[in-house]
């Protein structure tokens, strides 16, 4: 197939005839979401925001600038984000007595004003999320979706009495990232970071990383557990129930809405085109009538009654009635990803009845008119169960086992994601990244797995069994 045999080219071309974004905008790294995408974006970002407050999380807009003072109070932070910095130095001609930047993620943002929010143990658990657009200068060379300069992002940050209750926090996140992603039909590995890998000032990070046609994984989501690190750093303190004053202890999670849409397309699309889940298809149903000498105004009304009904049960439904031919309305609706074509044409209309084309597998049925609704419905659930079924193979083909190095870099240069057995020595994980050019991603979280080799790297006693593969 064209995806997996030329991904980087087959994904440009989808982004731009699928009308999801436009890569010609003249400063580098930065992209015009165009209204398919952007839609399709919003539904991403509402089906998140739907399960954050329902998990008793609060919506917030926090503004795009911060201090330097603020920025710097956290040293393993500034330091895990100075290289990415875009600063404010003026305004107008003016220099700017102190520098601000535009966020490259909202930690020194938010945490001054929890400082003010809180002051006892009442205040607490506290859980706040926002969808904004983050900015960093990213020195690796940039890809629409998946390394932007500025790219959309959700992100929400907790705070609460005690380590435990954090723990608990970053249990209720990963079970959010995971109903979002499986709605979604993604598959991917949930991965525990090594600790030279972690996210800068957190005690300890989870990612998920989704598989590509490319063998580079995408990571779409990640969930951190920051101790007390920034409760130090910005002094943010409650008065316990005894009177003593106490550290609170964080999370912070981000889903990257740009990311998982990367990821939405990639797995999902083939040579036609974008596929996309009913949930997220900002039209779940196009509706084509199909011209014939002598009949077109019947056809065309009878389309327009099919188009009604199906309007009135609540689906996302278009018609198309302009003056393309209906090959090349099926061509640009097919390019969208529209996971339904209900065509209306001679025969339809003569035994009131609708053709239906499914997107996955471009199969037509017919179904009597007043079924028309169920049937599509039916459609809607066998395309969701298709779609992640086909991904979840897909990610099991890619992953194989390596227990030698050469094994590791063949797995690597097949674009594959190599399990393999390691020692947790840092040195070995540089070895790996030299000689494969894959990186040691980290051990799995939803499930246990045991050594059953040596490191495949020095030889000696693997204290886990970890994912390497190549990573955007």
């Amino acid at each position: 197939m064209k995806k997996f045999r030329d991904f980087s080219k087959w994904f440009d071309e989808v982004l731009f005839n699928a009308e999801i974004m436009d890569n010609r905008y003249p400063v580098k790294g930065f992209s015009v979401y165009k209204a398919w995408g952007a839609r399709i974006s919003r539904k991403i970002t509402s089906m998140l925001e739907e399960q954050l407050e329902a998990t008793g999380h609060d919506p917030m807009l926090f503004p795009v600038v911060i201090s330097e003072e603020d920025f710097q109070k956290e040293a393993e932070h500034i330091a895990g984000f100075s290289a990415e910095v875009f600063w404010i130095t003026h305004a107008g001609k003016r220099r700017l007595q102190k520098r601000m930047l535009l966020r490259p993620t909202s930690e020194t943002a938010m945490y001054p004003m929890f400082t003010y929010w809180i002051r006892s143990h009442a205040d607490l658990p506290l859980r706040i999320f926002q969808s904004v657009c983050v900015y960093r200068y990213e020195t690796k060379a940039t890809r629409p979706l998946f390394r932007m300069r500025e790219f959309l992002w959700n992100e929400a940050h907790t705070a609460h009495k005690n380590w435990e209750a954090a723990e608990k926090q970053v249990e209720t996140a990963l079970k959010i990232y995971n109903a979002v992603f499986e709605r979604l039909g993604l598959s991917y590995y949930v991965l525990k970071r090594p600790d030279f890998d972690k996210f800068a000032g957190a005690e300890y990070s989870i990612a998920f990383d989704a598989w590509n046609p490319d063998g580079k994984v995408n990571q779409i989501g990640t969930v951190h557990n920051l101790g007390e690190n920034f409760a130090q750093a910005f002094g943010i303190t409650y008065e316990d129930m005894d009177g003593t004053h106490r550290n609170v202890t964080q999370t912070c999670y981000g889903l990257g809405i740009s990311r998982t849409l990367a990821a939405v397309i990639a797995q999902h699309g083939d040579d036609h085109g974008l596929i996309l889940p009913p949930e997220i298809a900002p039209v779940q149903v196009v509706v084509i009538p199909i011209p014939y000498k002598g009949a077109e105004e019947k056809i065309a009304a009878y389309a327009k009654e099919v188009y009604e009904k199906i309007k009135a049960a609540g689906l996302r439904v278009h018609l198309d009635d302009g003056d393309k031919t209906p090959g090349e309305k099926y061509y640009y609706w097919e390019m969208l990803g529209v996971p339904v074509r209900a065509e209306v044409g001679p025969r339809d209309l003569n035994e009131r009845q609708v053709t239906l084309s499914e997107r996955t597998t471009l199969k037509r049925s017919t179904v009597a008119f007043d079924e028309t609704v169920s049937a599509i419905e039916r459609l809607f659930q066998k395309i969701t169960t298709e779609l992640a079924e086909r991904s979840r193979l897909t990610l099991k083909k890619m992953t194989v086992d390596a227990k030698e190095t050469e094994t590791l870099k063949k797995a690597i240069k097949e674009r594959k994601i190599a399990r393999i057995c390691w020692c947790e020595d840092e040195s070995c994980a540089e070895k790996i990244k030299e000689e494969t050019g894959g990186e040691i991603r980290g051990h799995r979280v939803d499930t246990e797995e045991k050594p059953e080799s040596p490191c495949i790297v020095c030889g000696k006693k693997a204290e886990k069994v970890v994912y390497v593969a190549r990573a955007y």
